[in-house]
Protein backbone atom coordinates (compact mmCIF):
# COMPACT_ATOMS: atom_id res chain seq x y z
CA UNK A 1 0.00 0.00 0.00
CA UNK A 2 0.84 3.49 -0.83
CA UNK A 3 2.41 5.71 2.06
CA UNK A 4 -0.21 8.31 3.37
CA UNK A 5 1.30 9.70 6.55
CA UNK A 6 4.50 10.36 8.08
CA UNK A 7 6.13 11.58 11.23
CA UNK A 8 9.48 12.21 11.66
CA UNK A 9 11.35 12.60 15.31
CA UNK A 10 8.02 14.65 16.07
CA UNK A 11 8.29 16.55 19.66
CA UNK A 12 5.89 18.63 21.51
CA UNK A 13 7.49 20.19 24.72
CA UNK A 14 4.98 22.65 26.97
CA UNK A 15 6.44 25.38 29.26
CA UNK A 16 4.94 25.46 32.52
CA UNK A 17 5.20 28.87 34.17
CA UNK A 18 4.20 29.89 37.42
CA UNK A 19 4.67 32.61 40.03
CA UNK A 20 3.75 36.39 40.32
CA UNK A 21 5.93 37.00 36.60
CA UNK A 22 5.29 34.07 35.28
CA UNK A 23 8.74 32.61 35.21
CA UNK A 24 9.03 28.97 33.84
CA UNK A 25 8.54 26.26 36.35
CA UNK A 26 10.01 23.41 33.86
CA UNK A 27 8.60 21.55 30.81
CA UNK A 28 6.62 18.72 30.04
CA UNK A 29 8.10 16.44 27.37
CA UNK A 30 4.73 15.22 26.09
CA UNK A 31 5.79 13.55 22.89
CA UNK A 32 9.42 13.15 22.49
CA UNK A 33 11.11 12.20 19.23
CA UNK A 34 8.26 10.03 17.82
CA UNK A 35 8.86 8.60 14.39
CA UNK A 36 6.18 6.20 12.62
CA UNK A 37 4.33 6.28 9.18
CA UNK A 38 0.96 5.17 8.29
CA UNK A 39 -0.57 3.32 4.69
CA UNK A 40 -3.45 4.80 2.98
CA UNK A 41 -6.61 2.57 3.80
CA UNK A 42 -4.62 1.48 6.95
CA UNK A 43 -5.64 1.13 10.43
CA UNK A 44 -2.91 1.55 13.36
CA UNK A 45 -3.68 1.48 16.85
CA UNK A 46 -1.88 3.55 19.25
CA UNK A 47 -2.00 2.84 23.33
CA UNK A 48 0.01 3.24 26.49
CA UNK A 49 -1.16 4.33 30.17
CA UNK A 50 -2.70 7.63 30.49
CA UNK A 51 -0.33 10.61 30.44
CA UNK A 52 1.67 8.59 27.85
CA UNK A 53 1.31 10.94 25.28
CA UNK A 54 -1.02 9.20 23.34
CA UNK A 55 -3.73 12.16 22.54
CA UNK A 56 -1.28 14.94 22.12
CA UNK A 57 0.59 13.02 19.43
CA UNK A 58 -2.70 12.94 17.59
CA UNK A 59 -3.90 16.15 18.28
CA UNK A 60 0.23 17.40 17.22
CA UNK A 61 -0.29 15.25 13.80
CA UNK A 62 -4.15 17.41 12.86
CA UNK A 63 -2.06 20.32 13.56
CA UNK A 64 -4.74 20.81 16.18
CA UNK A 65 -1.28 21.87 18.70
CA UNK A 66 1.71 23.21 17.18
CA UNK A 67 4.62 20.49 17.34
CA UNK A 68 7.94 21.77 19.17
CA UNK A 69 9.62 20.08 16.29
CA UNK A 70 9.91 17.38 13.67
CA UNK A 71 8.36 16.86 10.51
CA UNK A 72 4.68 15.75 9.53
CA UNK A 73 4.61 14.24 6.19
CA UNK A 74 1.05 13.86 4.64
CA UNK A 75 0.37 12.66 1.11
CA UNK A 76 4.14 14.12 0.24
CA UNK A 77 3.69 17.34 1.75
CA UNK A 78 5.73 19.00 4.74
CA UNK A 79 2.21 19.93 6.56
CA UNK A 80 4.05 21.83 9.09
CA UNK A 81 5.10 24.61 6.41
CA UNK A 82 1.54 25.00 5.16
CA UNK A 83 -0.36 28.22 6.23
CA UNK A 84 -3.40 30.01 5.13
CA UNK A 85 -5.28 28.50 2.35
CA UNK A 86 -3.16 25.69 1.82
CA UNK A 87 -3.80 24.83 5.92
CA UNK A 88 -7.05 25.15 5.28
CA UNK A 89 -7.80 22.84 2.11
CA UNK A 90 -5.72 20.23 4.46
CA UNK A 91 -8.59 20.38 6.99
CA UNK A 92 -10.84 18.71 4.26
CA UNK A 93 -8.15 15.58 4.47
CA UNK A 94 -7.39 15.33 7.93
CA UNK A 95 -10.57 14.82 10.77
CA UNK A 96 -10.66 14.08 14.07
CA UNK A 97 -13.58 12.22 16.49
CA UNK A 98 -13.22 12.88 19.89
CA UNK A 99 -13.65 10.75 23.22
CA UNK A 100 -15.92 12.28 24.91
CA UNK A 101 -19.36 12.80 22.83
CA UNK A 102 -20.95 15.32 24.21
CA UNK A 103 -18.50 17.85 25.45
CA UNK A 104 -17.30 17.76 21.68
CA UNK A 105 -20.89 18.76 20.65
CA UNK A 106 -21.96 22.07 20.97
CA UNK A 107 -25.13 22.60 22.84
CA UNK A 108 -26.81 25.49 21.15
CA UNK A 109 -26.52 23.82 18.19
CA UNK A 110 -28.77 21.60 16.03
CA UNK A 111 -27.39 18.66 14.13
CA UNK A 112 -27.37 19.90 10.89
CA UNK A 113 -25.74 23.05 12.59
CA UNK A 114 -23.07 20.92 14.06
CA UNK A 115 -22.27 18.30 10.58
CA UNK A 116 -23.04 21.24 8.30
CA UNK A 117 -21.09 23.40 9.77
CA UNK A 118 -17.90 22.42 7.33
CA UNK A 119 -20.00 22.49 4.39
CA UNK A 120 -20.87 26.28 5.28
CA UNK A 121 -17.21 27.29 6.30
CA UNK A 122 -15.38 25.65 3.37
CA UNK A 123 -18.33 27.09 1.25
CA UNK A 124 -19.37 23.79 -0.11
CA UNK A 125 -23.18 23.88 0.62
CA UNK A 126 -25.24 26.27 1.70
CA UNK A 127 -29.31 26.31 2.72
CA UNK A 128 -31.55 23.19 0.85
CA UNK A 129 -28.42 21.68 -0.03
CA UNK A 130 -26.53 21.63 2.81
CA UNK A 131 -29.26 20.26 4.81
CA UNK A 132 -29.47 17.26 1.74
CA UNK A 133 -26.03 16.63 2.22
CA UNK A 134 -26.31 16.10 6.37
CA UNK A 135 -29.07 14.02 5.97
CA UNK A 136 -27.43 11.82 3.93
CA UNK A 137 -24.46 11.43 6.39
CA UNK A 138 -27.65 10.78 9.28
CA UNK A 139 -28.44 7.73 7.08
CA UNK A 140 -24.99 6.89 6.51
CA UNK A 141 -23.92 6.59 10.51
CA UNK A 142 -27.58 5.00 11.25
CA UNK A 143 -29.18 7.93 12.54
CA UNK A 144 -32.84 9.00 11.56
CA UNK A 145 -33.46 12.06 8.53
CA UNK A 146 -35.71 13.45 12.29
CA UNK A 147 -32.88 13.61 14.13
CA UNK A 148 -31.25 16.97 12.04
CA UNK A 149 -33.36 19.26 14.22
CA UNK A 150 -32.45 18.43 17.43
CA UNK A 151 -30.13 19.18 19.82
CA UNK A 152 -27.21 17.17 21.64
CA UNK A 153 -28.78 16.46 24.89
CA UNK A 154 -31.49 14.94 23.14
CA UNK A 155 -29.57 11.65 22.36
CA UNK A 156 -27.86 9.20 23.71
CA UNK A 157 -23.96 8.56 24.27
CA UNK A 158 -23.77 6.02 21.13
CA UNK A 159 -26.52 8.78 19.05
CA UNK A 160 -24.11 11.49 20.01
CA UNK A 161 -20.72 9.50 18.78
CA UNK A 162 -22.63 8.66 15.31
CA UNK A 163 -23.06 12.52 14.86
CA UNK A 164 -19.46 12.95 15.91
CA UNK A 165 -18.55 10.77 13.44
CA UNK A 166 -21.07 11.95 10.66
CA UNK A 167 -19.12 15.69 11.24
CA UNK A 168 -15.56 14.06 11.15
CA UNK A 169 -16.42 11.96 7.43
CA UNK A 170 -18.67 15.01 6.04
CA UNK A 171 -15.97 16.03 4.00
CA UNK A 172 -14.83 12.97 2.67
CA UNK A 173 -11.07 13.30 4.69
CA UNK A 174 -8.77 10.54 3.68
CA UNK A 175 -7.04 10.53 7.20
CA UNK A 176 -9.61 10.45 10.72
CA UNK A 177 -7.42 10.48 14.27
CA UNK A 178 -9.93 8.58 16.61
CA UNK A 179 -9.02 9.48 20.13
CA UNK A 180 -10.78 7.34 22.31
CA UNK A 181 -13.68 7.15 20.17
CA UNK A 182 -15.26 4.50 22.34
CA UNK A 183 -14.29 5.03 26.28
CA UNK A 184 -16.91 6.57 26.76
CA UNK A 185 -19.96 4.24 25.80
CA UNK A 186 -21.92 0.96 26.71
CA UNK A 187 -20.03 -2.11 25.68
CA UNK A 188 -22.61 -3.15 23.88
CA UNK A 189 -22.64 0.11 21.92
CA UNK A 190 -18.86 -0.35 21.41
CA UNK A 191 -19.37 -3.11 19.11
CA UNK A 192 -21.99 -1.04 16.80
CA UNK A 193 -19.79 2.33 16.76
CA UNK A 194 -16.50 -0.62 15.63
CA UNK A 195 -19.02 -1.79 13.15
CA UNK A 196 -20.05 1.75 11.45
CA UNK A 197 -16.38 2.84 11.48
CA UNK A 198 -15.31 -0.45 9.88
CA UNK A 199 -18.01 -0.17 7.38
CA UNK A 200 -16.94 3.72 6.89
CA UNK A 201 -13.28 2.61 6.42
CA UNK A 202 -13.96 0.69 3.24
CA UNK A 203 -16.65 2.56 1.40
CA UNK A 204 -14.59 5.83 1.93
CA UNK A 205 -10.90 4.58 1.86
CA UNK A 206 -10.52 5.98 5.22
CA UNK A 207 -7.10 5.85 7.25
CA UNK A 208 -7.47 5.36 10.85
CA UNK A 209 -4.98 6.14 14.14
CA UNK A 210 -6.80 4.70 16.48
CA UNK A 211 -5.94 6.02 20.06
CA UNK A 212 -7.65 3.63 22.74
CA UNK A 213 -6.54 1.81 26.24
CA UNK A 214 -8.62 -1.08 25.14
CA UNK A 215 -6.21 -3.91 23.56
CA UNK A 216 -9.06 -6.02 22.53
CA UNK A 217 -10.15 -3.39 20.09
CA UNK A 218 -6.75 -3.10 18.63
CA UNK A 219 -6.40 -6.74 17.86
CA UNK A 220 -10.11 -6.64 16.12
CA UNK A 221 -9.55 -3.30 14.40
CA UNK A 222 -6.10 -2.68 13.50
CA UNK A 223 -3.35 -3.96 11.06
CA UNK A 224 -0.43 -2.52 13.42
CA UNK A 225 -0.16 -1.25 16.94
CA UNK A 226 1.88 1.53 18.11
CA UNK A 227 2.80 1.37 22.05
CA UNK A 228 3.62 4.60 23.41
CA UNK A 229 5.06 5.40 26.96
CA UNK A 230 6.22 8.81 28.49
CA UNK A 231 5.93 10.52 25.11
CA UNK A 232 8.27 7.89 23.35
CA UNK A 233 7.31 4.61 21.58
CA UNK A 234 8.16 1.25 22.96
CA UNK A 235 7.31 -0.95 20.15
CA UNK A 236 5.51 -1.26 17.04
CA UNK A 237 4.54 -4.42 15.41
CA UNK A 238 1.80 -5.96 12.80
CA UNK A 239 -1.27 -6.81 15.70
CA UNK A 240 -0.73 -10.48 15.26
CA UNK A 241 3.04 -10.48 15.88
CA UNK A 242 2.69 -8.58 19.07
CA UNK A 243 -0.10 -10.53 20.82
CA UNK A 244 1.71 -13.64 19.84
CA UNK A 245 5.31 -12.29 19.78
CA UNK A 246 5.95 -9.14 22.32
CA UNK A 247 9.48 -8.18 22.75
CA UNK A 248 9.12 -4.99 24.86
CA UNK A 249 8.29 -5.39 28.61
CA UNK A 250 5.87 -3.02 28.76
CA UNK A 251 4.01 -4.29 25.66
CA UNK A 252 4.00 -7.84 27.98
CA UNK A 253 3.01 -6.01 31.20
CA UNK A 254 -0.18 -4.17 29.02
CA UNK A 255 -1.17 -7.29 27.49
CA UNK A 256 -1.29 -9.30 30.78
CA UNK A 257 -4.00 -7.44 31.91
CA UNK A 258 -6.37 -8.38 29.07
CA UNK A 259 -8.63 -10.85 29.74
CA UNK A 260 -8.63 -14.74 28.58
CA UNK A 261 -11.46 -14.90 26.36
CA UNK A 262 -11.64 -18.92 27.44
CA UNK A 263 -13.27 -20.36 30.50
CA UNK A 264 -10.95 -21.76 32.69
CA UNK A 265 -8.05 -19.97 31.66
CA UNK A 266 -5.51 -17.24 33.09
CA UNK A 267 -2.76 -15.00 32.50
CA UNK A 268 -0.32 -14.82 34.61
CA UNK A 269 -0.69 -10.92 35.23
CA UNK A 270 2.50 -8.59 35.91
CA UNK A 271 1.78 -5.76 37.99
CA UNK A 272 3.98 -2.37 37.17
CA UNK A 273 5.78 -1.03 40.46
CA UNK A 274 5.54 2.55 41.58
CA UNK A 275 4.10 5.28 39.04
CA UNK A 276 4.36 7.06 36.21
CA UNK A 277 7.26 9.39 36.59
CA UNK A 278 6.66 12.60 35.36
CA UNK A 279 6.74 13.80 32.18
CA UNK A 280 8.65 17.20 33.51
CA UNK A 281 11.69 14.93 34.72
CA UNK A 282 11.67 11.60 32.57
CA UNK A 283 14.63 9.21 34.00
CA UNK A 284 17.84 8.95 31.79
CA UNK A 285 18.44 6.21 30.07
CA UNK A 286 15.38 3.71 29.23
CA UNK A 287 12.54 6.04 30.03
CA UNK A 288 10.77 2.70 31.33
CA UNK A 289 13.64 1.42 33.45
CA UNK A 290 12.32 2.72 36.58
CA UNK A 291 9.28 0.53 36.45
CA UNK A 292 10.44 -2.81 34.96
CA UNK A 293 10.97 -6.01 36.47
CA UNK A 294 14.03 -7.02 33.48
CA UNK A 295 15.92 -3.51 34.33
CA UNK A 296 19.70 -3.67 34.03
CA UNK A 297 22.34 -1.01 34.65
CA UNK A 298 22.50 -0.52 30.83
CA UNK A 299 19.39 0.33 31.24
CA UNK A 300 19.38 3.18 33.78
CA UNK A 301 22.45 4.79 31.60
CA UNK A 302 22.00 4.11 27.94
CA UNK A 303 18.89 5.32 26.09
CA UNK A 304 17.78 2.09 23.61
CA UNK A 305 16.77 2.87 20.27
CA UNK A 306 13.69 2.01 18.12
CA UNK A 307 15.12 -1.13 16.01
CA UNK A 308 14.03 -3.64 14.36
CA UNK A 309 13.34 -7.54 15.58
CA UNK A 310 12.21 -9.20 12.56
CA UNK A 311 8.80 -10.23 10.80
CA UNK A 312 7.85 -5.81 11.01
CA UNK A 313 8.08 -5.66 14.57
CA UNK A 314 10.47 -2.70 16.28
CA UNK A 315 11.23 -1.82 19.80
CA UNK A 316 13.59 0.12 22.08
CA UNK A 317 14.90 -2.11 24.46
CA UNK A 318 18.27 -3.06 25.43
CA UNK A 319 16.80 -6.68 27.12
CA UNK A 320 13.83 -7.47 24.62
CA UNK A 321 11.56 -9.92 26.40
CA UNK A 322 11.31 -12.68 23.04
Amino acid sequence: MAELLRVEDLKKFFPIKGGLFGKGKGIVYAVNGVSFSIDRGETVGLVGESGCGKSTLGRTILRLIEPTSGRIIFEGKDILQLKGKELRSLRKEMQIIFQDPYASLNPRMTVEEIVGEAFTIHGIARGREREKRVRELLDIVGLPSDAINRYPHEFSGGQRQRIGIARAIALRPSFIVADEPLSALDVSIQAQIIKLLEEIQKEFNITYLLITHDLRVVRHITSRVIVMYLGKIMEMAPTESLFQGFTHPYTEALLSAVPVPVPGSKRKRIILRGEIPSPMNPPPGCVFHTRCIYAQERCRKEEPQLLPRGGGVLSACHFPVR
